[in-house]
């Protein structure tokens, strides 16, 4: 498939159907005339398909400011090797899509991926009818009700879900905090030293940290010492190494050789560093 101009198109694995926010998340970043989406079901398929070269790039969200970490995908991260090549935030809009028609007091079920409740689960406080049952994705769920007609059911979706699907919006942004913000990663398959730019701003860092007094510590005082802003820091127990842990960080910085100091100077306090990828401060756009 090309664009207007003749190109070819990037092709971008997302996880979740057709109108799913990885979609609109990719269209902002890359810009809707230069992508062709290929869907996947679940986060491990769309590693798969770009470990696989099946794709140019992958898109994934990795934290959303209410619900917190998405903690299986920085292990999904660090076990592909693939690399981070650059961010976007987007503004979340939830909505309530049904058939057209329809009224919320015909609704006895709504169906959408685990978070997305979660993120509504005030608007329908009021609405203790309403059977909220999970489901893989928002987008899926949206073309389920088209594909099978469904009467009396709805889900939670984007905007763009419900255009895709022919469905109606009958409460639009429903979400319980509108500053609802969902960070995606943009990752591509590069061997070696391949993605390195020196006027890069931010970077993702991965290292393992036995549990001993002070040795946290020492990294984050490392950092400081040279500047660098951390903005994030997850940890995850390592499965089989009794009392580690896995720690994922990132940083951002004005001065690129000076973050590399900073870097050299914490590996002799670390075990298996990965610089996860290096790449610009992402923008952040409303959906």
């Amino acid at each position: 498939m090309t664009n207007r101009s003749d190109k070819p198109l990037k092709t971008i694995a997302i996880q979740g159907g057709y109108g799913a926010f990885h979609e609109i998340a990719a269209n902002k970043y890359f810009g809707e005339e230069t992508v062709e989406i290929v869907p996947r079901n679940t986060f491990k398929d769309l590693f798969k398909a770009l470990k696989e070269g099946k794709v140019d790039f992958g898109i994934t969200a990795i934290e959303n400011s209410l619900a917190g970490s998405i903690l299986p995908n920085y292990s999904l991260l660090l076990e592909s090797n693939m690399k981070v090549i650059g961010e976007v935030y987007l503004r979340i809009k939830q909505n309530l899509v049904a058939l057209p028609g329809q009224q919320i007091s015909d609704i006895k079920e709504v169906y959408s991926h685990p978070m997305a409740i979660l993120q509504c689960q005030d608007f329908f406080d009021n609405y203790p009818n309403i059977l909220l049952i999970d489901s893989i994705d928002t987008a899926l769920s949206a073309k389920k009700i088209a594909d099978e007609k469904l009467i009396g059911i709805a889900a939670i979706a984007s905007d763009l879900a419900a255009q895709n699907y022919n469905l109606e919006v009958i409460a639009k942004s429903i979400e319980t905090n509108k500053n609802n913000y969902t960070r995606f990663l943009i990752l591509q398959d590069i061997n070696g030293s391949g993605f390195h730019d020196d006027k890069v701003n931010k970077s993702s860092l991965s290292f393992s940290l036995a549990n001993k007094t002070g040795s946290l510590s020492k990294i984050l005082s490392i950092f400081s010492y040279y500047d660098i802003n951390l903005t994030k820091i997850q940890s995850m127990p390592i499965i089989g190494r009794d009392w580690e842990y896995q720690f994922y960080i990132d940083l951002e910085f004005d001065d690129y050789h000076m973050y590399r100091q900073s870097v050299e100077a914490v590996k002799p306090f670390t075990s298996d560093l990965w610089i996860l990828g290096e790449y610009y401060k992402g923008k952040v756009y409303f959906e």
